[in-house]
């Protein structure tokens, strides 16, 4: 047995993983990809050092992802994932079937490749007839999509640090709007609201630029640092947390009343944007 220690960016605290296995270390264009096993959490995808999933609770984070603005959407037919080369968020949309085409749009073709290989329960969505990959950058997708085209974009992406940035732009917020349809919806993983809370702000503010309805709601992932996980939600018309949708597909953790009781109070929503939540932690901004 050894000891893999992570150190996340941004993050004042790092993780101690026991680790059985080393099942895969290589490194692609774009960074390290490694591939763990582990007795508690069982096989452990890392990039750059950084563990993105595990196969013990991936769950949480895919469901809380893809489902609320799924439903939200009164029929979802065209959806976008931007980088989730894993899998698992296209696993998760597919589940609705109202759903015809699906573009996973992933930077790394490498992380699809080891994911298929090492976890086919995350990536068993990939060979659907309906999903169509494109390995390239998601801005520039997004860019090139035509307008009014899409009903959910979804970003999946590594920590707002490196080629990662550009998912979190006024200039690529502004695109997606553009190609959303009416009822259309995007999410986006907006860091750790106990460390990243200025990080948070600063993805509301941005995307309040282009969509007329933004919010966000929260997730509890065990294995990412801050563990309060923050998803910021733009909407072109609709509000995201009314369900529009009956709860008919299988999920672990995702339900109805999660959806409720997942987004975040308007009175703490205000605190936040008036800068006025006080965690007595310095600011850390990706």
């Amino acid at each position: 047995m050894i000891k893999f220690f992570e150190s996340a960016p941004f993050s004042p605290v790092g993780y101690c993983y026991e680790i059985e296995n080393i099942l895969y270390k290589g490194k692609s264009r774009f960074q390290e990809i490694a591939v763990l096993e582990s007795p508690d959490f069982g096989r452990m995808l890392l990039l750059d050092g950084t563990v993105q999933m595990t196969e013990a609770d991936e769950f949480f984070y895919h469901e809380m992802l893809t489902h609320p603005v799924m439903h939200a959407n009164p029929a979802p037919r065209k959806v976008i994932v931007i980088g989730g080369g894993d899998g698992g968020v296209v696993r998760e949309v597919l589940k609705h079937e109202s759903v015809q085409k699906v573009y996973l749009v992933e930077i790394d073709e490498k992380v699809i490749e080891i994911s298929r290989k090492f976890f086919p329960s995350v990536s068993s969505g990939l060979d659907d007839p309906r999903v169509e990959i494109r390995p390239m950058d998601g801005a520039e997708f997004v860019r090139k999509t035509p307008r009014g085209d899409i009903d959910v974009i979804i970003v999946d992406s590594t920590d707002i640090i490196g080629f990662a940035r550009s998912l979190y732009t006024k200039n690529f917020f502004s695109a997606v709007k553009d190609c959303l349809s009416g009822d259309g919806f995007f999410v986006t993983h907006s860091e750790s609201l106990i460390y990243h809370k200025e990080t948070v702000r600063k993805v509301q503010q941005i995307l309040k630029e282009s969509f007329p309805s933004v919010d966000l709601y929260t997730a509890t992932i065990a294995t990412y640092p801050g563990n309060l996980w923050a998803f910021a939600v733009g909407s072109v018309s609709l509000d995201p947390r009314e369900a529009r949708r009956k709860f008919e597909i299988q999920t672990r953790y995702y339900d109805d009343e999660i959806h409720a009781q997942s987004f975040v109070t308007p009175k703490f929503y205000r605190k936040l944007m008036d800068d006025k939540l006080d965690w007595g932690l310095p600011a850390r901004i990706a």
